[in-house]
Formats: C-alpha cells, sequence, structure tokens
C-alpha cells in the first residue's frame, strides 16, 4: 500500500492510535469539528468534544465506525479539548486513555473502561493522580506490563512542569539547553494510576548529547508513540512546529533514545500526529493532513500508508502532502 489512503470521509478525524484486538486492527482517532474558536498558538481552535473508534478486518477494506465512545459531558472531571487518546488492553477490559482540560483548563490524563474496544467507554470520575499536559500513548511489553508515554509543549502545558511539579512562571529552556522531554511511567496492576514516578525520556543526537530546545527540526514537541522492530524499540514524535514526524532509537524502553532521522515530511496543515502498527505482516503508518477541508487546520482527516524498513532497521523516509 505505497498509496496513502484516507480513511474517513464523513468526520474529521485526527491524531490516530492503531492496534490490533483479536486479529481485528481498531483505531481511536480524535474528532475535529467546526467549534467557532479562533485559531492561536495554544490550539484552542481544536476544540474536540468526543471520541469514536473505528475498525477494519482488511487494510484496503471497509472502515466500521462504531460511533461515538466517549463524550466530554461523561467525563466528570472534565470541560472541553478532548485531544489525543489511546487504548490498552489487558485480562479482557480495554482500557481508553486521553488527554482533556478541567474546569481550569488544565490539561490532564483520563482513563475510561470497557468490556469491548469498539467501546462504549465509563469514565473514572477523576484523572489520573499526578498526571498532567497531553497525547497518552500506552506500550505492553513483552512480560505483559504496560507503561505510558505522553507530554506535549505549548498548548500541551508540559513546559510548565519540572520534575513532575507545576512551576509558577512556566516555559521552554533556552536554545542552548537541553529540550523538554517526553514522559514515561509504568502503569499500576489495575491500569488507573501509576506505578512509579514519572520519568524523562531523554532523546540523543549523534554525538551522545541531548537535543537542545532550539533544534526545532529535532526536538520533541508532542505526539509519543513507541513500537519494538528487530529488538530495538523506535520512539517516534512530532515536532511541532517544523511539522515533522521524527524517530529515535534505543535497547531499552526507558532509553536514552538516538535520534535517527524524519518519518514523515510535513503535510498540509499545522499539526503531525501518527501511530504505527503492524497488521497481518506489514507495518503501516497512521496519520492525518487537512487535505479534503481546504487546508484548514483544525479540520484533519486521518490517512494510512504502509511503512517500510531499510536492511539496517531505518525507517524510509515517507513525503508528506506538501
Amino acid at each position: 500500500m505505497k498509496t496513502p489512503r484516507y480513511l474517513v470521509e464523513d468526520l474529521y478525524t485526527a491524531d490516530p492510535s492503531a492496534h490490533v484486538f483479536d486479529g481485528k486492527l481498531f483505531i481511536y482517532p480524535s474528532h475535529d469539528f467546526e467549534s467557532g474558536v479562533a485559531e492561536n498558538d495554544n490550539g484552542d481552535h481544536f476544540n474536540m468534544r468526543d471520541y469514536h473508534a473505528y475498525s477494519m478486518n482488511d487494510i484496503t477494506g471497509e472502515v466500521t465506525d462504531h460511533g461515538v465512545i466517549l463524550d466530554v459531558d461523561d467525563v466528570p472531571w472534565a470541560s472541553r479539548q478532548m485531544w489525543d487518546s489511546d487504548v490498552a488492553h489487558k485480562n479482557g477490559k480495554y482500557y481508553l486513555y486521553f488527554s482533556a482540560k478541567d474546569k481550569n483548563d488544565v490539561f490532564h490524563i483520563g482513563v475510561a473502561v470497557s468490556a469491548k474496544p469498539e467501546g462504549p467507554f465509563i469514565p473514572m470520575k477523576h484523572p489520573m493522580m499526578g498526571s498532567y499536559s497531553i497525547d497518552p500513548c500506552v506500550y505492553q511489553s513483552e512480560e505483559k506490563e504496560h507503561y505510558i508515554l505522553w507530554g506535549g509543549i505549548w498548548g500541551g502545558q508540559l513546559q510548565r512542569y519540572r520534575d513532575n511539579k507545576a512551576i509558577e512562571c512556566g516555559g521552554e529552556p533556552a536554545d542552548n539547553e537541553p529540550s523538554l522531554c517526553p514522559k514515561i511511567a509504568r502503569l499500576s496492576v489495575d491500569m488507573l494510576e501509576f506505578a512509579e514516578e514519572p520519568k524523562d525520556l531523554l532523546i540523543l543526537d549523534e554525538n551522545g548529547e541531548p537535543l537542545k530546545a532550539g533544534d526545532h527540526d529535532r526536538r520533541f514537541f508532542e505526539a509519543s508513540w513507541v513500537h519494538k522492530y528487530n529488538g530495538k524499540f523506535y520512539f517516534s514524535y512530532s515536532t511541532g512546529n517544523t511539522h515533522k514526524l521524527c524517530y529515535a532509537v534505543s535497547d531499552n524502553l526507558y532509553g536514552p533514545y538516538t535520534y535517527q532521522g524524519v518519518i514523515l515530511t510535513p503535510v498540509v496543515g499545522w499539526t503531525t500526529h501518527h501511530s504505527i502498527c503492524e497488521f497481518k505482516g506489514k507495518w503501516y503508518l497512521f496519520h492525518h493532513d487537512c487535505v479534503p477541508s481546504g487546508g484548514k487546520t483544525w479540520l484533519r482527516s486521518m490517512k494510512v500508508v504502509e511503512l517500510e524498513y531499510d536492511k539496517d532497521g531505518k525507517i524510509i523516509t515517507i513525503e508528506g502532502t506538501r
């Protein structure tokens, strides 16, 4: 499947998280709509309010919409902006991890639970204790342990925290200082809380030095994702204002990771957000752009394209829509 395929035509969908459950491909995107909120650097125009679940039996086949699986009005603590989400499976239950703002406009990560991958999902009454920022991604190890990765700067509010604590006047580091890191933590046995103090996931350059905050072509901005290929951990992410999907590789889930290159060059639209999933023996990149909406950055459409590696395990760069 060398040509990207748009997956949904009747809704605007973005930030797709793809997983295989019981041999079927499930995709959990955010749901864009025209809310009328003015565009700004904090992303207030991305004013999503619910999530849908989609499934496919084959990568080129029909896409089934299972409808709304969680609405902001169903979440006691949330007020608005249901941003990126991810789903994990354990012991017959499915756990939806999602980012949303509370009544004070502070982002946290919430959890909702279902007996079926297609939902609907029932949310917990409170966000995860000690959670902050956006874009949760959950990785299941070969030992069946689950780990959550997250974080996003600017509107994602990661710059407001240091050492997992809110600070008075949060901001990005200076250009010559190490960039802010995505976060990682092992999940509790019941999948509802952190089982440990969250840690930085460090990304290094080719000289073994942490990427600098001013290195906008490579530094982490948002959209954490991790997958394993040929015994290596691949951490992929968005550079935000330079509109690239990049990746780094490590022998250890916790890192440090060494920067490798670009997965996807810029697409039409401001954000770049993705997931990577193996399905029926091939690897696929799920992402989005704004071509169907005529370039409206807040009205995105998810798509899929095959992801390939070279003989050394490097991801072959995919050209975006610009």
